[in-house]
Order: C-alpha cells, then structure tokens, then sequence
C-alpha cells in the first residue's frame, strides 16, 4: 500500500481510494499562511461541531508548524496522537475519529471525536435488586471501562484492548486487578481473543463461546452480569472481566454454577435471608427439573409413592384422559415452550394478553375437552414457573427437564437417579481455567463455602475464593491486625 507523503492532497487520496464510501467526508481548510489542511471523517459518528472548534479555528489563525508533534500543540483537543501507516489511519476513521492531513507533514493526526448516541446509564432489566445501586452497563465499551474505574480507583486495575473481527473490527477490553488476578489465567484469556480470527463480533456472546473450553457444553462456561457492583466484586475475587463494544452484558472467568444462584441483593440485605434466598433457588430449580419426571414416574410405575389422598385426587383427574402421562405432559411443555418464545418475540401490550389467553383459554378448555388433566398443569405450571427463579439457567433447565421426562417415562423412577448420577458426573469433570465448576463442593474448599450457597457475615469473608488461585488471598484483615497495624 502506498506510503503517506508531505503533500495533504496524495494523502487524502490514498486514504479515500481506500475508503471510498460517499460518507467518508473530506473537511479542507487553509492555515494564516495559506497551508493547506484537510480532515477526513465518517458522517453520522463524529462530532463535526468538535471538529470546527477544537482543530479548524485554532489552526486557521496559525501558521505552518514545523512537524507533526508541533501541530498537535495547536490543538484543543486532549485526545490526538501521530499515525502514518494508512490502514491504522482508515480504522480509526471508520472508529470514529478524524485524520488531519497538513501540507508538509508525513504524518496524520487522529483526533479523538467520536460522537455516537447511547442509551442512558439505568438499571438492567434481567438484575433488578430491591436493594443496591441502580447502575448498569451500556452499550458503549467506554463508558462500562469507566463505571469500573469510578469503583475501583487503584493504580492495579489493568485494561487490555484488542481489536476484534476482520470487518467490524470490534473493541474487545479485558479488566482484571493486578497482584489479585491469577496472571496465567488472565494471559491464556488474552491470548484467546487475540488470536479469534472472524468476521464481526456483534455481541459479547460471540467471544464467551471462543473463550469457552467446551463449546459444547450443556452448561453455560462463561458467567455474565449487567451491574457494576456486581462485576467490581467478581474482579476483587479474582476473576477476569470482558468488555464487548455494543453489548451490555460483561463476561467473567472463570466461571462457578453456584454464581446463578446468588442474587444481586445478596450482599445487600442479612446474611440469613441471602442463605434463604439462594436455598429456595436452588430448590426451585430441582422442583423444575424433576416434578414432571417424577410425577409420570409415579404413575406409570410406582403409584404407591403418592400420598393415598393425592393419588384419590390425581386417578379422578386423569380418567378418560386419551393420552398416557409422557404424553400428556410432553404435551403441555410444548405448549409452555411456544408460549414462552410467542411473548418475547411479540410487542409488550400483546405479550401480556397472549400471557392471559395462554393461561385461561388454552389450559382451561384443553381440561375442560378432556385432553389433559388439571393436575398435570399444575405440575407443568408449577415446574415453568420455578425455572425462572434463576433466569441464567433457564435454557439449560428446559433441557434437562426435558430429558428427565423421556428418561421417567420410559424406564421409570430408577431412571430419575440415574440421570441425576450421570449429570452430577458431568458437572464434576467440567473445569474451565483451572476452576471446577462445582467448586467449592467439588473438590470441597471449605473457606469458599461461606460464600456459596450459604452466605456468612462479611466480617467472615477474611479470604478470596482460593478455587481462583488469587496473588493475593486476603480480601479482610481481622480489627485486631487492623489496629497492630496502626500503632506499628
């Protein structure tokens, strides 16, 4: 590619034969001596506003300056810097910022003015807490970088940008703490993503499933959050965060499974209700998975196992019902799960009464047809709505759910344990980074089980999570050492 010269004219050619798209607009203006200047720009993402007041009136009422380093003394601008390779110009057009050509300098300028609208900072819609900062990330990697560093205002906070996608050319930032984060995990991440060689990255979804050790994982790998506080608190525990420019959601590594069951209120609210809390996820996503299993296990094979007045209740229900159990219920989750993807595709006001015809119409008049029993849609009814008590594991519970209804159905209650041994086997084995995911149960790290599915006073909270082989263990020095520390 041809090389930049001193004459502002050739530059600009050789960069709008590169960039020929008619939104790449060429600014031209002269100096006090007649200079010839030229900016170019892409329409639409940069302030022309900046461009007029900070780089063409300070320099039109200039003279030629000797180099390019001098040139950018004229400027109001605070963020410019020197660039002579034509591709690295063309990307940082195409970014948003604008190239400044001067007759007689074999340079570019790149001056900082991108101008590109965003949402304001408010509260996620997938973490809404009761109690707890309100904030939440945006679409605009810089201003998620920025919510950081206004929480952890240390020198450590280190931020890693790579430029990712052939053709988007996305800006990828990795965010850890220095001295805290295991260097070794933090360099094996960067390395993934320098080396991801696609097209575009339009979500940050795109690089947790290169950043995952098995894509084809039943389970999630990689975890993500939409709040601040709740991100600043996985990196002082030691793990890393990922950045996507246009997506609100951050990627953390490694990843634990007890991560879904903490609320963003947890740490908010007492110790014993957060213990609560996080045991009533956890059951509701066993009632999820396994009531319908064990609901046509026990009528298929092993009536005996309900209640004499429950199985009274449920064989007056199911009379002259056409269809066996599985069936049935295979039936209603096929219902549920078309329900289910109908309201989040459709307009809000429509959802809500596609929500309401769902639930009287169809169940009602599928009972009263005889098509299927009101116990079975309450069992189906009760299993859906429990899933969502955990809205990350959502995916993953409707297939197990699932898999769990063929396995009731057709080998019976024996089956039930069995996949439960088998998927515990699974989940045992997995490891991502150094981390088993069912960590700090498997293998059993008795410090981390304070902050597991039990939740313990933050005083006790003395150590990070050593399943994340931190620099720096301690999170909590104890008031006595504090005080040592202070008269020594």
């Amino acid at each position: 590619m041809k090389k930049l010269s001193e004459i502002c004219k050739e530059n600009v050619k050789i960069i709008k034969k590169i960039l020929s798209s008619e939104d790449i607009l060429v600014f031209s203006f002269t100096m006090k001596d007649g200079t010839e200047c030229a900016a170019v720009y892409a329409d639409g993402i940069t302030d022309k506003m900046l461009l007029g007041e900070q780089v063409a009136r300070p320099l039109s009422s200039e003279s030629r300056p000797k180099n390019a380093e001098e040139a950018a003394k004229l400027l109001q601008s605070p963020e410019n810097k020197r660039e002579t390779e034509p591709e690295n110009i063309v990307s940082e057009i195409l970014s948003g910022n604008t190239a400044l050509f001067i007759d007689g300098i074999g340079e570019a300028l790149i001056i900082g003015m991108k101008k590109i609208s965003m949402r304001a900072i408010m509260e996620p819609p997938t973490s809404v807490a009761v109690k707890g900062p309100r904030e939440g990330f945006i679409e605009d990697v810089k201003t998620n970088v920025s919510l950081i560093r206004n929480r952890l205002r240390t020198e450590k906070l280190q931020v890693k940008t790579f430029k990712v996608g052939k053709q988007s050319a996305t800006t990828v930032c990795v965010v850890f703490v220095d001295g805290i984060a295991n260097p070794d995990t933090a360099k094996e991440i960067c390395d993934k993503i320098e080396s991801i060689n696609i097209d575009s990255i339009p979500d940050s979804s795109y690089i947790g499933k290169f950043l995952a050790k098995n894509p084809y994982s039943l389970f999630k790998q990689v975890g993500t959050t939409e709040k601040p506080d709740i991100l600043c608190a996985k990196i002082l525990e030691g793990r890393i965060a990922v950045f996507t420019d246009g997506s609100p959601i951050a990627l953390t590594l490694p990843y634990l499974l007890t991560e879904d069951f903490q609320g963003p209120q947890d740490y908010f609210v007492s110790p014993y209700r957060a213990t609560l809390s996080r045991l009533f996820r956890f059951f509701a996503v066993c009632v999820s998975v396994l009531l319908p299993a064990f609901y046509v296990a026990a009528q298929l094979f092993k009536l005996q196992l309900l209640p004499f007045g429950f199985l009274l209740t449920i064989s007056g229900s199911i009379q002259d019902i056409p269809l066996s159990p599985s069936l049935e219920l295979f039936f209603l989750l096929l219902m549920l799960e078309i329900l289910i993807e109908a309201s989040i595709r459709m307009p809000r006001y429509v959802a809500l009464a596609l929500s309401v015809i769902g639930a009287l119409v169809l169940g009602d008049t599928a009972v009263k047809a005889g098509i299927v029993s009101s116990t079975a849609i309450i069992i189906m009814a009760l299993s859906g709505i429990s899933a969502y008590t955990v809205p990350d594991l959502v995916g993953t519970v409707s297939i197990l759910r699932l898999s769990f209804l063929v396995v009731a159905g057709s080998i019976g209650t024996y089956g039930i344990p069995l996949l439960c041994a088998l998927l515990l086997y699974y989940l045992i084995s997995s490891d991502a980074y150094g981390s088993p995911m069912l960590a700090p149960f498997s293998p059993i790290v008795k410090r981390d089980m304070r902050d597991a599915l039990l939740k313990a006073p933050m005083t006790d909270l003395t150590t990070r999570p050593e399943v994340f082989r931190p620099k720096n263990k301690t999170r909590l020095k104890p008031s006595t050492e504090r005080k040592e520390a202070d008269n020594g």
